[in-house]
């Protein structure tokens, strides 16, 4: 776990962030404005907002978050499950993951991250 300089710059900037590789429960973020966000690494992984991702999500017509789903009638391969093997941020405005998938593309914002908080009260708002 590391916990990163989240000092608040702008007005949707983290207070605190906590980042939990080790114990894998993936990462916690207080916004100042007081709501909390929880994100799963695979809720992350599947909500990479690299360009190459982005693009594979409009395709398949799946929100940022949302998992892949398989093609009808196809058998489930196995995958590993998903694991940041690093996390470092990007100036004071992003975090950028290495993926046990060996996908590292992504820059999440805290633009990006309070866009697609999965907590129950943004979804009801996104909905």
């Amino acid at each position: 776990m590391f916990l990163l300089d989240a000092t608040p710059r702008l007005e949707n900037d983290p207070k605190s962030v906590k980042v939990q590789l080790t114990t894998g429960e993936g990462v916690q973020i207080e916004w100042k404005d007081g709501h909390r966000s929880v994100y799963t690494f695979k809720f992350l992984r599947d909500a990479c907002p690299c360009a190459l991702c982005e693009e594979e999500r409009g395709k398949a017509g799946r929100k940022a978050g949302e998992p892949e789903k398989p093609a009808p009638g196809t058998l489930p391969i196995f995958k590993p499950a998903v694991k940041a093997l690093a996390a470092e941020p990007v100036g004071k405005y992003a975090l950028k993951f290495s993926w046990n998938d060996n996908h590292d593309l992504g820059l999440y914002s805290w633009a990006y991250l309070r866009e697609v908080c999965p907590c129950g009260e943004c979804a009801r708002k996104a909905g």
